[in-house]
């Protein structure tokens, strides 16, 4: 009897092995960005909308040619560095990713667009605004948000309508974003007629600005535009307030984080900041996302989490209608994209640039982060 139940037992184990060996297909998406040093607290909050968005399409279920697809994100760490973010790229297509989700900023996805163009592999930067990043000539490369030539105006804009400021000194952290943010919102401010009293550059690992806000001082601008991360504009805004400086301080979205009142502390109150894409509360699908994100992680969105959630799912949205999970047939299917997702429709032009992008301006009031006006490009 025993041998009989033993002969059963491998006949099932043999009847069943087909479906064993027809397992699920497992596909790597890429996911990279600053997860250490001073841009990891954002550089986790989009790492975090990725793999949100990763756990609930693989519970939801993701057929594709007839074959059920498990989703797995490959996250790699750039730290903010170009050379770092060249070599993440780089085991992201040894990895065999079919798509990548990064970087987060203009100076490492600029660097890394060109092994994703050679390898053939998609890649969408939910934060990179930088203009020379889509104007390569790669069929690869795609952005969720709007490009600094579209948030410099929106912000100079809004700095000599709204705020009435008719001088300002600029100052960039040397970086391919705060300097190309920097550049775009001269451009502007001048065609407003704003005087710039002075142009000057720190880094993005600075902690003491005092020589140049001392200076700054001297000349009394209505406004100090500084292009760069909140890691060091939330110092910068802190210690202009020390120094006794009331000019308004605007930025980009890189300061325009809800971290910031903890880094400019009393000078959070003078920032008047841009986010290039739409503002979390104006979005459709805002509030659902936010509770989602808090429930899972324990902790408030940053700036992009949605954005990194989008893309994951613009990814997938790409294989159902390439039907197919080849890195060449997915990148064919983008350009068609039409998804509508919580950030919004997103719909691309032939360089990989939104269709319509959003601008969204915000002030923090009593230590929180308030929107005061979107603008529609």
């Amino acid at each position: 009897m025993d041998s009989l139940k033993r002969i059963a037992l491998v006949s099932l184990v043999l009847l069943l092995s087909p479906l064993r060996s027809s397992a699920d297909t497992v596909v790597k998406i890429g996911d990279v960005g600053p997860l250490t040093g001073q841009l990891a607290r954002t550089g986790n909050d989009e790492k975090n909308g990725a793999q949100l968005a990763v756990e609930e399409i693989n519970q939801k279920g993701l057929v594709i040619g007839g074959q059920k697809v498990t989703l797995q994100l490959d996250v790699q760490d750039d730290a903010a560095d170009p050379r770092t973010a060249t070599q993440a790229a780089q085991k992201l297509v040894d990895d065999n990713v079919v798509a990548v989700v990064g970087h987060l900023n203009s100076g490492t996805s600029i660097p890394a667009s060109k092994i994703y163009s050679d390898a053939g592999i998609v890649q969408i930067s939910p934060s990179a605004t930088n203009p020379a990043y889509t104007q390569q000539g790669f069929k690869t490369t795609y952005r969720l948000v709007a490009t600094d030539a579209q948030q410099g105006p929106a912000l100079a804009t809004y700095a000599a309508k709204n705020l009435q400021i008719k001088t300002v000194a600029i100052v960039d952290d040397a970086t391919a974003y705060g300097q190309g943010l920097a550049n775009e919102f001269e451009k502007s401010a001048r065609s407003l007629g704003i005087k710039i009293v002075s142009r000057d550059a720190t880094n993005d690992k600075a902690v003491d600005f005092r020589a140049i806000l001392t200076k700054i001082k001297g000349e009394n601008p209505d406004a100090i535009m500084y292009g760069g991360s909140d890691a060091t504009g939330g110092p910068f805004a802190k210690q202009a307030r020390q120094l006794g400086l009331r000019a308004k301080v605007l930025a980009g979205d890189g300061v325009c984080t809800y971290a910031l009142p903890t880094l400019a502390v009393d000078g959070a109150s003078s920032i008047v900041c841009s986010v290039a894409g739409m503002a979390l509360e104006k979005m459709d699908g805002g509030a659902d996302f936010a509770k989602k994100y808090q429930n899972r992680f324990g902790e408030p969105i940053q700036v992009y989490a949605p954005f990194t959630y989008d893309a994951v799912y613009i990814i997938a949205d790409a294989m159902k209608r390439a039907n197919s999970v080849d890195r060449a047939k997915i990148l064919a299917a983008m350009p068609a994209t039409r998804y509508k997702g919580v950030i919004g429709e997103t719909a691309f032009d032939s360089k990989g640039d939104l269709q319509h992008p959003v601008i969204s301006i915000y002030t923090y009031a009593d230590g929180k982060k308030t929107l005061l006006d979107v603008v529609k490009m």
